[in-house]
């Protein structure tokens, strides 16, 4: 899930509750990046992702003296996160707005080679249509799949950051990849 050591999460958050508050700064460092990411494909928008992404790391600065290192760093993290987007998605509920805007927003996708024009719009297609797919999952289901897909964490570090169990983590993951496979045409999306 990062290329820091664990136990570099657990040093800067006992630093930050000693009072060390530039602690903050390398975790955010680390971290902002892969919170934003699934934020986005939490909210579906870009400003309400970057907007939950800062208040995640508020809201982790404001824990700083309740963390204890039960639970590995990231599910700790993403917990903060889901709630934060499990909020935003309840409030947008109650206060259903319309887009002046005609911003896409969707999850840029990274190449490492340059595919001709046509193989571009087909893997750009392709992506759009496993991006509504996701986006179109029950809540419960789509933050099972966004972890467990993108940001690596198993059954157990799923259900942690959840707050249920990992049989029910297997179990979301199970339903989101039929539903998937279902809305896809039988692709595969393991």
């Amino acid at each position: 899930m990062s290329d820091t050591p664990p136990d570099a999460d657990i040093a800067a958050m006992q630093r930050l509750a000693a009072g060390d508050d530039l602690a903050l700064n390398s975790l955010m460092e680390r971290w902002k990046n892969k919170v934003a990411a699934f934020l986005l494909r939490m909210t579906g928008n870009t400003a309400s992702a970057t907007d939950l992404t800062q208040e995640t790391f508020v809201k982790l600065y404001q824990s700083r003296a309740r963390y204890h290192p039960s639970a590995p760093f990231p599910t700790y993290l993403f917990r903060i996160a889901a709630n934060l987007a499990r909020n935003h998605a309840r409030w947008r509920q109650r206060h259903p707005t319309v887009s002046i805007d005609n911003e896409d927003d969707h999850v840029p996708e990274s190449a490492e080679t340059q595919p001709g024009p046509d193989e571009q719009m087909v893997h750009s297609e392709q992506l759009q249509r496993v991006e509504a797919a996701l986006a179109a999952l029950p809540d419960d289901l789509r933050e099972a799949m966004l972890l467990f897909t993108y940001q690596d964490m198993s059954y157990a570090e799923i259900a942690a950051a959840v707050g249920c169990t990992s049989k029910a983590v297997e179990t979301r993951i199970y339903r989101a990849r039929h539903i998937l496979r279902s809305s896809l045409g039988g692709s595969q999306t393991d």
